[in-house]
């Protein structure tokens, strides 16, 4: 395992450590509001905090980009952090939750982490290496029709500019579809695509911590991943559409169908 990965792994076992230990007295746990539908909690700081910790002991001169903290640092590798992505989930006792840690080197991300502590599920990949799930080689699923496919996707919850477009995809989807899935923590989905319990995924609107990790898992399992045009802007926009090769493109095809 890359040095810089090992540490990425660390640093997501201690969150997990945080995480699993709150999740037991959730009665007690005061969440605040960041925006509409948009929660954060001591949890999801003390879990990030335990994150920043790990990789700066490691490396003390890399930069931060972290969901709740915010940017610290200058510096060609910027360590890109979801410490909690589910809160909503994990405030209801929902077990689809995850840490996402990736780091990005001169603009392209090389390291991707995405922890599922509930499942004990660890998903790893290092640019040009490969993606993993507990030391295991994943691929994307084989699956190449989209009527075969079980799509994963996020509904808008904060930001509903695109909502009559997402629920015409959504319909269009759902008929042509196996199935359609939202379990509501989009780096897990993007993990899912990666190891094959999802053929398909997309959705509007979301943050970079969100994404960074779990698109390179998809590259690194050899999936296909854009944004809902098509074109390489995802990390930018948080517009993601990603899938098996065949499966993408049959997804594309729908969803430029209702694009404005």
């Amino acid at each position: 395992m890359h040095p810089m990965l090992n540490t990425a792994v660390r640093a997501a076992r201690r969150a997990a450590t945080v995480i699993q230990r709150a999740s037991n007295n959730l009665d007690l746990i005061t969440p605040e509001k960041k925006g509409h539908n948009d929660f954060v909690t001591e949890v999801d700081r003390a879990a990030e905090q335990a994150i920043i910790e790990t990789i700066l002991e490691a490396y003390p001169n890399h930069a931060i980009l972290a969901e709740e903290s915010g940017k610290r640092g200058n510096s060609d590798y910027v360590w890109i952090i979801d410490p909690l992505d589910g809160t909503t989930n994990f405030l209801h006792g929902f077990p689809q939750y995850a840490i996402s840690i990736a780091l990005e080197h001169k603009g392209v991300i090389t390291q991707a982490v995405v922890y599922d502590p509930n499942r004990n599920d660890l998903f790893t990949a290092t640019r040009g290496v490969g993606a993993f799930l507990n030391d295991r080689r994943i691929r994307v699923s084989k699956v190449r029709e989209l009527s075969d496919a079980l799509v994963g996707t996020g509904f808008p919850y904060t930001k509903f500019n695109n909502l009559e477009n997402y629920l015409n995809i959504f319909r269009d989807m759902a008929q042509k579809a196996a199935g359609v899935r939202r379990p509501g923590a989009a780096a897990l989905d993007l993990a899912y695509v990666a190891c094959g319990r999802f053929d398909g995924f997309f959705e509007f609107d979301l943050k970079l911590v969100d994404i960074a990790a779990g698109t390179l898992l998809v590259q690194e399992a050899g999936g296909l991943v854009t944004d809902l045009n098509g074109e390489e802007k995802f990390l930018e926009s948080g517009d993601v559409l990603c899938g098996t090769p065949r499966v993408f493109g049959q997804m594309l095809s729908v969803i430029r169908g209702h694009l404005k």
